[in-house]
């Protein structure tokens, strides 16, 4: 099992960004994907998950401003968020099949 996230940046209060994970090593279209996250000096934190009938729950800090999808022929999950503010500035990490990524880091900064 292999899962690389990409996409994260510095950005701007208020603005968005799009973040992927690509995945390998096993039958992604049949498994819960997740997103989770890990601010400096704070414990990681569930973000969102999606089914793999595309069901999506998100943790309350995040709800409408952040939408995890996912694309099974691309074997890709994506978590898009908008509105962003400091208190995102953390390392993603995707979540699949027991694995986890290497995470991507995103700061929310002007």
């Amino acid at each position: 099992v292999h899962l690389v996230e990409s996409g994260g940046a510095l950005v701007q209060p208020g603005g968005s960004l799009r973040l992927s994970c690509t995945a390998s090593g096993f039958t992604f279209s049949t498994y819960v994907m997740s997103w989770y996250r890990q601010a400096p000096g704070k414990e990681r934190e569930f973000v969102a998950w999606i089914s793999s009938t595309e069901a999506a729950s998100y943790a309350e800090s995040v709800k409408g401003r952040f939408t995890i999808s996912r694309d099974n022929a691309k074997r890709t999950v994506y978590l898009q968020m908008k509105s962003l503010k400091s208190e995102d500035t953390a390392v993603y990490y995707c979540f699949g099949a027991r694995n986890w990524g290497q995470g991507t880091q995103v700061t929310v900064s002007s």
